[in-house]
């Protein structure tokens, strides 16, 4: 197993509409409902432009995970804020086939890499379902802390649903001293 990550393209569009499609029904009760668009190129496509252009400005740094070359899922920081805070959001997702295979473990690690020691910023913020803990374990393997909990966070499943929050900071990504 070889776990990388990569800027999203364009030419990305046709795999993770496929993805989508495919792992619907096991990616749904951990997203937002999404019209029927965003499951073909075309959405998939006009998602990668609105992350690209978000990237251009600095905002948010969209990746694919990859194993052993395959696109398996998507991680991005989002919400990228420079000045006194330096901090931003992680969000994830692996398929099913390649879930339980440290895959999320290692592509989190080295996006905590990226946000550290390429973009200089101070901290990482990434909230999960409170039932997901698949999830949180991820970000506990990679140094995260809960530091609380986000009642009606985020709506997700047609649901405004309660969040587990955890952070990492630059001091305390594990090889950091």
């Amino acid at each position: 197993m070889s776990v990388s990550t990569r800027l999203v393209s364009l030419d990305d569009a046709p795999v993770l509409a496929e993805l989508h499609r495919t792992h619907r029904a096991f990616l749904a009760p951990w997203e937002p409902t999404r019209p029927e668009e965003y499951f073909t190129v075309q959405g998939q496509r006009a998602v990668i432009e609105g992350v690209l252009e978000q990237h251009v400005q600095g905002h948010t740094l969209p990746h694919l995970i990859l194993n052993d070359e395959r696109v398996v899922g998507r991680i991005t920081l989002s919400e990228i804020v420079r000045g006194a805070f330096l901090s931003c959001r992680l969000g994830y997702w692996v398929a099913p086939t390649d879930n339980g295979r440290g895959v999320a473990t290692a592509a989190v690690g080295l996006m905590a890499r990226v946000a550290f020691r390429d973009l200089g910023l101070h901290r990482i913020e990434a909230n999960t379902l409170l039932h997901n803990e698949a999830s949180q374990k991820v970000l506990l393997r990679n140094g995260f802390t809960r530091f609380g909990m986000s009642p009606g966070y985020l709506k997700i499943a047609g649901q405004w649903q309660d969040h587990a929050m955890h952070q990492l900071l630059s001091t305390d990504l594990p090889g950091s001293q």
